[in-house]
């Protein structure tokens, strides 16, 4: 450990810290708009600029190193004067619409301004008119708010290794967009939202359903049915005011009861349905041979994407269970419509979800329509059902907990770990173990599966039978499992693994890119810390143990892999060669 002085207060770090870092340890905030916990720092804004004592420069403290013995200035007159200049800068090239932003009153830079005092133009207005981007249907580029921090264009091509923004033209001209200056839905864009997830103002933000899902909730001869995904409820808080990890799925269906939906149900339900499938899936491939091996999941739409477009000679490895909110969908104008007399025409399902893919998701393909209608109406992420609470006046903190409608509601421990990474792999070994082997697990937790490591890979001995696994969350870290799975079936060796989970998203869906923004690696264990204590306490942890599974496999389904599962609940994938890297 170094020792270094901050505003003349003691602080220790470890070696190759920066004095950003640093400083937050003794309490100490430095502005920034370029720096994300998730990223190299690029020095882009220079907002954060501090002096060393004994050296005229000034330095960016994103970015530059403490040393031991080092005595630093974070804020004085002269510093304050530099960063406001910085800031007026900065909004000379910036609208003045923030009452119609996408990310009003929760604006990195807005929060900022307001910070400095701002309340005059220092500088000329040169802002372009830049059209806005809203083809993919999932997030809206509005490239004329775009401060140039790069952190958006960052995460796209180092962490999730899509590569579909750049920074196009020079200087004052220089402005974000698609590569090749495209349309997005012609770029290799994932829909995963994490670009929106990353950016600090309203240049990038989720496509927006609220509208369109306030005239179903009006309009008298629909019957509206929502659903929430496991990681929504650990999340949502955060916009009230509640910590991060927080699990409040009971506020929750209460304040979509006060929305107006007609009957709230639990995509964990759904969860366990498809954990039903992908492991008798998966055991038909392990035990059986009926198809090839590793089976990889596909739960998660921009992973389903990112393989379509990149990497289609694995769509043999992949899973056919279609994702559990297209699972409920299905099961709600189907089965539920039956049970309750239901015209399925008039049912809308409208979904909860932390992803802005699942908005793509829900037109993907035909199998998306097999109750004979879309199965999923629209999507809303977090954020937005965040809006439409406070729209609607409903005082969140104050609600009663409720119950969700039982039918499709009750869900086991198993389906509330989806929502994080590790957690569909931990649920579907849970049920596999069963299928196998015939036998009730007793320790039903599989700790090398957790966490936050961006590939985890293990075994797993069932009754003298290894299996080999991996887990990868982020898309820029799929390259290594898939290479090495490529690698063997080259070579004729063995197989590295048997089974493969991944996530579009760092963390899995707990860092969803329709999540509260300022996520970091902190908040996403918080999220997940929630969902397995909520597993943990469940009194049903596995989802073939669930009762209403039980029920609606034996009034409905028949059976994992029948043909009416694999007419509802089984899709296609299509090989998208025009994307090629």
């Amino acid at each position: 450990m170094g020792k270094a002085y901050i505003n003349n207060i003691e602080v220790q770090f470890e070696p190759g810290e920066m004095i950003l870092d640093a400083a937050s340890k003794v309490h100490v905030k430095i502005p920034t708009l370029c720096k994300h916990p998730d990223l190299v720092p690029s020095a882009g804004c220079g907002i954060c600029v501090v002096k060393i004592e004994g050296s005229h420069k000034m330095l960016r403290a994103c970015s530059t190193k403490i040393e031991d013995g080092m005595r630093i200035i974070t804020h004085d007159p002269e510093i304050i004067e530099i960063r406001r200049t910085v800031v007026e800068l900065i909004l000379s090239d910036h609208p003045n619409d923030c009452l119609i932003c996408g990310r009003n009153n929760n604006c990195e830079l807005q929060q900022i301004a307001a910070d400095f005092g701002i309340r005059e133009e220092s500088f000329e207005k040169i802002v372009r008119d830049i059209p806005h981007d809203p083809s993919t249907g999932t997030i809206t580029l509005e490239p004329s708010k775009c401060i140039k921090c790069g952190r958006c264009i960052d995460v796209c091509q180092n962490i999730q290794n899509v590569w579909a923004l750049s920074f196009l033209e020079r200087g004052v001209n220089t402005r974000m967009a698609p590569a090749g200056d495209i349309q997005l839905k012609d770029s290799p864009c994932v829909r995963c939202g994490q670009c929106s997830a990353h950016c600090p103002t309203g240049a990038i933000f989720e496509y927006d359903h609220t509208r369109k899902v306030w005239d179903e909730l009006q309009n008298p001869d629909t019957y509206c049915i929502v659903q929430i995904a496991p990681s929504v409820r650990v999340a949502l808080g955060e916009g009230f005011g509640y910590p991060a990890g927080k699990n409040l799925n009971k506020k929750i269906y209460a304040a979509l009861r006060r929305l107006g939906f007609n009957t709230v149900f639990d995509t964990n339900f759904s969860a366990d349905v498809t954990i039903m499938e992908e492991a008798s899936e998966f055991v038909a491939r392990f035990v059986h041979k009926k198809s090839v091996l590793p089976l990889i999941t596909t739960c998660c739409p921009s992973w389903v994407d990112f393989m379509e477009k990149f990497h289609a000679d694995m769509i043999p490895h992949f899973s056919s269970a279609k994702s559990p909110q297209e699972m409920m969908s299905v099961l709600c104008k189907t089965y539920y419509a039956d049970k309750q007399n239901l015209d399925p025409a008039k049912i809308r399902v409208i979904s909860i979800m932390p992803c802005t893919a699942k908005k793509y998701e829900i037109s993907r393909t035909e199998e998306m329509y097999a109750s004979g209608y879309q199965n999923t109406d629209f999507v809303l992420t977090t954020r937005e059902l965040i809006r439409m609470i406070n729209q609607a006046g409903i005082d969140f903190a104050l609600l009663e907990d409720e119950e969700p409608d039982h039918l499709m509601g009750d869900y086991s421990g198993a389906g509330t770990i989806f929502g994080t990474t590790g957690g569909v792999m931990e649920a579907a070994l849970r049920t596999a173990h069963h299928y196998v082997t015939g036998e009730k697990l007793e320790n039903v937790e599989f700790e090398n599966v957790r966490g936050l490591d961006g590939v985890k890979e293990t075994s797993i001995d069932i009754k003298g039978t290894i299996i080999k696994i991996a887990v990868a969350h982020g898309l820029g870290n799929v390259e290594y499992v898939l290479n090495k799975v490529k690698q063997a079936k080259e070579k004729g060796d063995e197989l590295p693994y048997h089974f493969i989970e991944v996530m579009a998203c760092p963390g899995g869906c707990i860092g969803g890119g329709g999540q509260p923004y300022g996520v970091t690696d902190k908040i996403r264990k918080a999220r997940a810390e929630g969902l397995y204590s909520e597993d943990q306490n469940s009194k049903v942890r596995c989802s073939h143990e669930n009762p209403y599974i039980q029920q609606l496999y034996k009034e409905f389904l028949g059976e994992p892999l029948s043909e009416k599962a694999h007419q509802l609940l089984h899709t296609k994938y299509v090989p998208r060669p025009e994307y090629r890297k």
